[in-house]
């Protein structure tokens, strides 16, 4: 056998030549997180006022790389100030977050499609992601007992002002008869753009009314995850996604609420960090999950499926990254998700916000993180198919 013999710095050399090959094979890399660590939380009391409007039901946030600001959009319909979202600074320049490091520093009422505020309980804005056209879209939920349907908007970030309109397949629209499409309070609960945002996510909290029951005690729901394309603004993919059960050790009320309550993309590779939230009469259960699309079924086809054999359909792959009631902290309604600002340490940072309820015994709570991604050379093995992806 003839063979070369390379003196070791040229070995050295040649080896790294072709894992640098290797990788200029592959598109963009994936995200793939091995931990979260715990760095600091925030509060903003129930009641706080800020431009002549209260500060609360935020339930979804959103970061501004450029100028390093994040957007967080109120649930209110109404009852308090009009549909609305939030500028927000978050000081995370020691690479903790401290109690007094967040501050709110402007506010910007949403309009509608006739340029006007939308009027009371005509909106349930729930989600909220950024694209650096400065615009955001914003997800909002259905009522049905007030024929209000959900509904996926593009607007102004300086103004306000709708831009697009997202087109909303039939199945997820609701009837009068209450046969089919989104429960009332659990819709477009989620939102969330791909880094080079050619797609948006958005999903159901809870099963639509023709694919399943909602979440109880101790049974999860089967949620419906939709794919959108931001170059036609077409909805294209749907997925399965199904919660965990929870079943709470202790619930003096009977009162549970459980569901998906956000996604955030973490590539253009179909990896994401999902948010479950569940209330159990006596707290909240909240858990991170990193998921992948890449081997899940696309469902868009059927209208229904609880009318199909569920063992054709294979869910998006779930993977626990935290359960927040590990933390030493008291858990409120966590309800958003964002990537933040680097760390000194160049690490990422991972931002999840509260909705208060406006209710005087909450509060809005802001939690930050640390995301510590795989080793290079896990990602490396996996990206040559030795691990599985």
């Amino acid at each position: 056998m003839f063979m070369i013999r390379l003196p070791k710095p040229q070995k050295l050399f040649f080896v790294i030549i072709l894992i640098g090959s290797f990788f200029s094979h592959f598109p963009s890399p994936s995200l793939i997180i091995s931990s979260v660590e715990f760095i600091g939380e925030a509060t903003l009391p129930t009641g706080l006022s800020f431009q002549k409007t209260e500060v609360g039901g935020l339930s979804g946030i959103t970061y501004d790389a450029k100028n390093n600001l994040y957007y967080a959009i109120s649930d209110d319909t109404g009852r308090k100030a009009p549909p609305r979202f939030y500028t927000f600074k978050i000081d995370l320049s020691q690479g903790k977050l401290t109690d007094n490091g967040v501050t709110p520093v402007n506010v910007t009422n949403l309009l509608d499609t006739n340029n006007q505020r939308f009027s009371l309980n005509t909106s349930d804005t729930e989600g909220i992601a950024f694209t650096s056209k400065d615009t955001i879209f914003v997800s909002s939920e259905a009522d049905i007992y007030n024929q209000v349907n959900p509904f996926i908007d593009e607007f102004s970030l300086a103004s306000g002002q709708t831009i697009s309109t997202l087109p909303i397949p039939d199945k997820f629209l609701p009837d009068r008869q209450k046969k089919k499409g989104i429960r009332s309070n659990l819709g477009f609960e989620s939102l969330t753009i791909t880094p080079d945002e050619k797609f948006l996510f958005t999903a159901t909290e809870n099963a639509l009314i023709q694919d399943g029951k909602e979440a109880k005690s101790g049974i999860g729901t089967p949620c419906r995850i939709l794919e959108y394309n931001l170059l036609t603004k077409q909805p294209e993919r749907e997925f399965l996604y199904q919660t965990q059960p929870v079943k709470p050790f202790f619930n003096p009320t009977g009162k549970f609420a459980s569901g998906l309550s956000d996604l955030l993309a973490l590539d253009n590779q179909g990896h994401f960090i999902s948010i479950e939230r569940s209330f159990t009469g006596f707290g909240f259960t909240i858990f991170l999950f990193q998921i992948s699309l890449n081997n899940a079924t696309d469902i868009r086809n059927f209208d229904s499926i609880a009318k199909v054999d569920t063992s054709e359909i294979k869910p998006v792959e779930k993977k626990l990254l935290l359960d927040l009631r590990n933390l030493d902290v008291s858990l409120d309604n966590i309800e958003g998700l964002t990537l933040g600002a680097k760390l000194p340490s160049g690490e990422q940072s991972l931002i999840l916000i509260s909705d208060n309820n406006f209710r005087r015994l909450q509060q809005t709570q802001i939690l930050a993180f640390k995301l510590k991604p795989e080793p290079p050379l896990t990602r490396l093995l996996r990206r040559l198919r030795i691990l599985n992806p």
